[in-house]
């Protein structure tokens, strides 16, 4: 179940669920602390796509996860060229993009989209967990005065060293790739999505409508 793809600076691992077969997903993962939010679900939908027939890769993107690659120095740009890299590594036939995975998707893939989001609104729910953070520590920030800090030598949000190209190309990112064969609405699995809770959490009843769609949408 663990692989390795060859990242731009080196291997990189992937889980994988592997049978040879004609339908080959790659999945890239919502970012930063709504990817550590969803992880549990996303290997769980894997585990349901491989019920389905169809074989399923999740990449740590460089500099995610357990990459050595140092994540101040990644931009999208970098994870969209390490996304392509994985799709030939895996012989992707598809990819499934999760909230703002899909500001790096791959270039000529087939692509299902799920609750995509723009990096404008995920680096305003950085920002924000930060001044709240810090104002339950006594601590005052201005987020136009963060947001200007990060544009000049990068910004620590939730947790996570961000790069100032990071930054400035949150700020204006929208998914790319294309038109998508699919949209799905977080409102098409009939709960509030799991990256809205306080901490990481799973609902299997989510990953099985999600599994269905994603089924449904990539069936030849």
């Amino acid at each position: 179940m663990i692989a390795a793809w060859p990242g731009p600076d080196g291997d990189e691992y992937a889980l994988a669920f592997d049978r040879g077969r004609a339908q080959r997903l790659l999945i890239l993962p919502a970012l930063f602390d709504e990817g550590n939010k969803l992880r549990h679900f996303t290997v769980e939908l894997m585990r349901r796509l491989d019920v389905a027939g169809i074989d399923a890769f999740l990449p740590d993107l460089p500099g995610c996860n357990e990459s050595r690659a140092p994540l101040e120095v990644q931009t999208l740009a970098g994870w969209q060229l390490a996304s392509e890299s994985a799709a030939d590594h895996f012989a992707a036939t598809h990819v499934l993009t999760i909230r703002a995975g899909a500001l790096c998707a791959p270039a000529g893939l087939p692509e299902v989209r799920y609750a995509p989001a723009t990096g404008s609104s995920l680096l305003r729910a950085l920002l924000r967990a930060r001044i709240i953070a810090g104002k339950e520590a006594g601590i005052e920030e201005d987020r136009e005065a963060l947001l200007e800090r990060g544009r000049r030598e990068g910004l620590e949000l939730a947790g996570y060293r961000l790069g100032a190209t990071m930054v400035r190309e949150l700020e204006a990112a929208e998914p790319t790739g294309g038109a998508a064969l699919a949209n799905i609405a977080q409102s098409d699995l009939d709960e509030p999505g799991l990256w809205l809770r306080a901490e990481p959490d799973h609902s299997p009843e989510q990953a099985e409508a999600l599994a269905a769609i994603v089924a449904e949408a990539i069936a030849p």
